[in-house]
């Protein structure tokens, strides 16, 4: 099992569920910085390989969204407001 740490301390990987799928990184950089600003716990599942391996996005299964479940809310409500309130999308 893996630890993630976040600010608050230790947090076990088994408390995180995928929230959204993207297909390359630059789909999701508003959205990461909005988290980071927001204190939110996350982190990109397969993000790494699909960086070095563009095309294996597909096979991967794409760029997964990993969050604490505790923030669900928070985070839906953030990329709602990405996708509806803001000139700016989700892709």
């Amino acid at each position: 099992m893996y630890i993630y740490y976040s600010s608050t301390g230790s947090i076990s990987m088994k408390d995180f569920i995928s929230i959204a799928t993207f297909t390359y990184p630059n789909e999701y950089a508003i959205l990461q910085h909005l988290l980071e600003r927001e204190g939110i716990s996350y982190f990109f599942e397969n993000e790494t390989m699909i960086s070095v391996f563009p095309f294996y996005s597909n096979a991967l299964g794409g760029i997964n969204l990993k969050i604490h479940i505790k923030d669900k809310l928070r985070v839906l409500e953030i990329i709602d407001e990405l996708n509806n309130d803001s000139h700016l999308r989700i892709v």
